[in-house]
């Protein structure tokens, strides 16, 4: 991402952030929340935090009684704002941060599953899987998504909503093996990964992470 001053997610409504992502011919909230669903059904985090949140696509499926944690870190202030008014009171446990996740630092505990959704194209790498070694819990999971580049389609689909098209101008697609030998180097081994397609049919890259110990590390 570029500076706060600087950054066109400031300038995006969330109504048109979503409305683009739940376009039929889009289809990327529905993939992004069935694969942050299928990761809480997966690995029971009893604490998540989403990174690059928006207004909290996905939360809906949290249940309280396994999740009793829930963070939330995003850039935009007013995207944080709606997700507190949607989640807070069907989320006791709800922890809620506005900044920038290359720069920042967050006041919150480790937890066990850190989801980043189409986030690694707007920031640095290497910069971000720095500060998401503090986020984890020991033996924790970091569950990426990242867009895998299509020779016939934009890598922002055309949209009624305009207003995005400005992300072109921050936004870099992220080699998924250039990601998994980011994360090697800051302590991450990849335990899996799958590719999903949306509804445009763009395809994308899930991976899984976990920080490996010492000797894990040593055996690699």
């Amino acid at each position: 991402m570029l500076g706060v001053m600087t950054n066109p997610w400031l300038d995006i409504p969330l109504a048109d952030y979503e409305g683009h992502m739940a376009l039929p011919n889009v289809g990327q909230a529905q993939l992004l929340s069935d694969v942050f669903a299928g990761a809480l059904g997966k690995y029971a985090p009893r604490s998540v935090a989403m990174l690059g949140c928006a207004g909290g696509n996905g939360f809906e499926r949290i249940s309280t009684k396994t999740t009793e944690r829930v963070v939330g870190v995003d850039l935009n202030p007013h995207f944080i704002q709606q997700l507190r008014a949607r989640f807070a009171s069907r989320i006791p446990r709800l922890e809620l941060f506005v900044g920038d996740v290359q720069t920042d630092g967050f006041a919150f505990a480790p937890v066990e599953l850190v989801f980043a959704g189409l986030l690694f194209e707007y920031v640095d790498a290497d910069a971000v899987l720095a500060k998401i070694r503090s986020m984890l819990c020991p033996g924790g999971t970091l569950l990426t998504v990242v867009q895998l580049p299509s020779a016939t389609i934009a890598e922002i689909t055309p949209s009624p909503f305009v207003c995005l098209g400005a992300l072109s101008s921050v936004m870099r697609l992220v080699p998924p093996e250039a990601l998994r030998q980011r994360a090697a180097a800051q302590g991450f081994g990849e335990t899996e990964a799958q590719t999903v397609k949306a509804a445009d049919s763009k395809e994308f890259r899930v991976q899984a992470f976990r920080l490996m110990t010492s000797k894990q590390k040593q055996a690699v």
